[in-house]
């Protein structure tokens, strides 16, 4: 059973394993995946299917993040996940790398050198709150440009060719500004029949919240964030606003600690993005 690079004519593929562990399809997700990280799976030795795979993106030479991690049930406890775990962390090599994990993945990883540094609770509902209106949508290419030199800082590797990705990607992006200089950006991208708020990056939670209900505010679909425990005050806010406790994962790093600065990350991408 070889290990080998999947690309776009899989996604049928990936999707159906998705389905198969009662993941929803995600095709929109599973492109922008193949897109800009490398997905590797290990075909069905029954000719149905994948019965395994993983995505390793990587960002720069500093950072790497896992996702995707999908075993086929009928494949279960034959070592398949844990070889695709070894292989992209080869592939990751040098770079400090980070996952969420659910607690049934949470041992696995663990076995292979990930530790726990923060739970992440994912919030989901129909936002109740009001726009404020002091957010202003991105078209032009030199925002997009303006956002990828922002995002340096508080990410702290490169993760320009997501970033520039998001007018193609997302239903809808916004910055933030003062005096000028941009003090954060948020985006909104459509997942089935959810709405995920990611990233947002943002100086403070006050521009996090705005940029939010700017995104969503008065949308029919629900709304998903996830957000990291260690920004209660949004936390409660999400919760005050319609969007509850939905589930929670544990966000983990395998090497070095996470470069740039949590205090200004606020939702990822998407938690297989980081």
């Amino acid at each position: 059973m070889q290990i080998r690079r999947l690309d776009e004519s899989d996604l049928d593929a990936c999707a159906a394993l998705a389905v198969s562990r009662d993941w929803g399809p995600e095709r929109h997700k599973w492109r922008f995946l193949l897109e800009v990280g490398e997905a590797y799976g290990i075909d069905a030795p029954d000719g149905e299917g994948l019965a395994a795979t993983t995505v390793v993106t990587l960002y720069g030479d500093d950072h790497a993040v896992i996702s995707m991690v999908l075993t086929a049930s009928r494949y279960a406890r034959q070592g398949m996940a844990r070889r695709l775990m070894d292989h992209v962390l080869a592939r990751a090599s040098g770079r400090t790398v980070s996952l969420h994990a659910t607690e049934n993945g949470r041992p696995l990883y663990e076995r292979v050198g990930f530790r726990t540094i923060s739970g992440v609770v994912t919030h989901k509902g129909h936002f109740t709150g009001q726009a404020p209106g002091v957010t202003r949508e991105v078209k032009d290419p030199d925002d997009v440009e303006a956002i990828v030199a922002y995002d340096a800082g508080p990410f702290g590797a490169d993760r320009s060719a997501v970033l520039r990705r998001m007018p193609a990607f997302h239903e809808r992006v916004r910055v933030a500004e003062s005096g000028g200089r941009v003090t954060g950006f948020g985006g909104v991208w459509r997942n089935d029949d959810t709405l995920v708020v990611g990233p947002v990056v943002a100086d403070d939670p006050a521009t996090a919240r705005d940029l939010i209900a700017d995104l969503v505010a008065g949308v029919e679909l629900p709304v998903r964030l996830d957000l990291d425990e260690r920004h209660p005050e949004l936390v409660a806010w999400a919760a005050e606003h319609g969007v509850s406790h939905y589930f929670g994962t544990s966000a983990m790093v395998h090497g070095d600690g996470m470069p740039g600065d949590f205090r200004r990350l606020f939702t990822p991408t998407m938690q297989a993005l980081g």
